[in-house]
């Protein structure tokens, strides 16, 4: 066992205090992660306020996570002492599914273990994420990262990042085709970065016409207002593909519209009811479909990883001091962020 030091809430109304607790011992196939740096995510607030419900407290949150290997088990491969690496969104999951035999463990029949809010497989013992001093994870959840990148801004990757590359790879985003990014945030302008990358047209496509110049900043081709009924027009049956990265329930049907005969809308961003509903003429006219995605499995999310580093992709940042995390918090529920709050962790020994 090790004595980790972190930031938490207590109850779903509490801001975030210091707080100790212990990591497991480095297990054969462990490896034990110095935390440089912790990006945050709009899940940790939702997840610390009990939004979704089944929240456990203490809560350490934090799925974002970049730091340096300081020990191995005997029976790891993959890392050596002072190997630059990252875990996200999971550490474990069942490893005998379909799911998990394919590489989505993100989809794990019997549920991943989550970096934080969540329980290990063998204690039971609650997860702590990663706005602490060090983590222990299973290997297999751990990826390599170049140290090419920019560590504290490719913190965002490992959740941002993940949650659109994964979208756009599995629906085959290339060269000659129309991609939209609906939301300009953490994870659409990660959504822009990539598609870009990966040789697509992209548009930008939000309700803040103000947001145009940064969207073509960050790798847009055009910029659609959608509260602009001529533009939406102009722009309808064209499209081969739109990641939808907005957060709240908002109407789908307009942007149905702007899909070509048997194209697809990727959700990521809501996880609530869509209000109003989606109309069956939306889908069923053209034959298009409206999908969604979560997160990547570990084999996808190294391959993003050496796409970013082969790329030079990371996440526009913004850093902070830990104490100053719920101050941050307050400003991320208000968008006030461009685009994504590392934590450099360094300042928890302050």
């Amino acid at each position: 066992m090790s004595l980790a030091r972190g930031y938490a809430a207590h109850t779903h109304t509490d801001p975030l205090v210091p707080f100790e607790f212990e990591r497991r011992a480095v297990g054969p196939n462990d490896v034990r992660i110095e935390i440089l740096y912790s990006g945050i995510c709009h899940s940790d607030l939702h997840q610390a306020r009990d939004d979704w419900g089944g929240s456990i407290y203490p809560m350490v949150p934090g799925h974002e996570i970049i730091g340096r290997v300081t020990e191995v088990g005997s029976e790891v491969t993959r890392f050596k002492v002072g190997d630059h690496a990252g875990v996200g969104c999971m550490v474990d999951s069942c490893r005998h599914c379909d799911a998990c035999q394919h590489d989505l463990e993100q989809y794990c029949a019997e549920g991943a273990t989550w970096t934080y809010n969540g329980r290990e497989r063998e204690s039971g013992a609650p997860t702590y994420g990663g706005y602490s001093d060090h983590v222990v994870v299973e290997q297999r959840f751990v990826v390599k990262v170049s140290e090419t990148l920019d560590l504290k801004a490719a913190a965002p990757l490992l959740c941002a990042g993940i949650t659109t590359w994964s979208p756009l790879r599995h629906w085959k985003v290339g060269p000659g085709q129309k991609v939209g990014v609906i939301g300009l945030g953490g994870l659409g302008h990660m959504g822009v970065k990539f598609a870009k990358a990966l040789g697509a047209h992209v548009v930008m496509i939000t309700t803040t016409p103000e947001k145009g110049a940064d969207a073509k900043r960050l790798g847009a081709d055009e910029v659609l207002v959608s509260r602009d009924a001529e533009q939406m027009k102009a722009h309808a049956g064209s499209f081969d593909f739109l990641l939808n990265t907005i957060p709240v329930s908002h109407d789908t049907n307009p942007y149905m519209g702007l899909l070509k005969r048997e194209a697809t809308m990727c959700l990521v961003g809501v996880l609530t009811e869509l209000d109003p509903p989606l109309t069956g003429g939306s889908v069923i006219f053209g034959r298009r479909n409206l999908t969604g995605s979560a997160i990547g499995g570990m084999a996808e999310t190294q391959e993003m990883m050496d796409f970013c580093a082969e790329h030079g992709i990371v996440s526009d940042v913004e850093m902070i001091d830990i104490k100053n995390v719920n101050e941050a918090w307050e400003r991320m529920a208000k968008n006030d962020v461009r685009y994504r709050f590392v934590i450099d962790m360094a300042t928890i020994k302050a």
